[in-house]
């Protein structure tokens, strides 16, 4: 199976899409095209969400479109079913992550702590999130786990903006940055979309080193 990491390419945003209609998670998808951005995330926070990501995959074929906020078996079934191209979860339970082992599609497992990045290991997980990323430790976490995993990549998320993301994108087990700031729902719901286009192209710039 084709990893995340490969999904993303060169790119170094996840953007994370909320969107309350279908028609507003591909009008988003279509603002942050328009910046270069090839890969998303519809997190799975609304009833419209699943729809949403349905008629993202639509408009935009070529476009990654994976679920995010999966935290059991049904949300999981129902991204799946609704042509998700990767998942992403804000935590891990043992349960959850024998769910997640036979999916069919890369997983990126949501850690705050140690202890979870080593159950996440054990169950053969090594592209985790870590959420909430600035609560949990920030880049000074990431760059800990390194010495002590170093088979493992991070995205993190939560807290994130462009003022911090260097400090993690600057870190080798680091391989995106995760957030809604690029997309804050108020510049949704006033349809400032070039606003959402300007704001994806300065996050996803790279750091200067890696």
């Amino acid at each position: 199976m084709v990893s995340f990491k490969a999904l993303l390419k060169q790119q170094v945003l996840l953007p994370i899409i909320q969107a309350e209609t279908a028609e507003q998670g591909v009008a988003i998808a279509n603002a942050m095209q328009q910046a270069g951005i090839h890969l998303v995330e519809v997190v799975l926070r609304t009833e419209a969400s699943i729809a949403a990501l349905q008629a993202i995959k639509a408009a935009y074929p070529q476009m990654v479109v994976g679920a995010g906020t999966v935290t059991n078996a049904d949300t999981l079934n129902a991204a799946i079913a609704a042509g998700a191209d990767f998942i992403v979860t804000p935590a891990i339970t043992p349960n959850l992550l024998s769910q997640l082992r036979d999916c069919p599609v890369p997983v990126v497992p949501g850690v705050s702590n140690a202890a979870d990045v080593l159950l996440a290991v054990e169950q053969g997980f090594t592209e985790l999130k870590l959420f909430p990323a600035t609560l949990s430790g920030g880049a000074a976490f990431i760059k800990a786990m390194g010495a002590v995993f170093p088979q493992v990549n991070f995205c993190p998320t939560g807290g994130i903006n462009d003022s911090n993301k260097d400090d993690f994108l600057r870190l080798s087990n680091c391989i995106a940055v995760g957030g809604s700031w690029i997309a804050p729902s108020n510049w949704v719901e006033e349809q400032r979309w070039q606003q959402i286009t300007a704001a994806c192209k300065v996050a996803n710039t790279p750091a200067l080193c890696h």
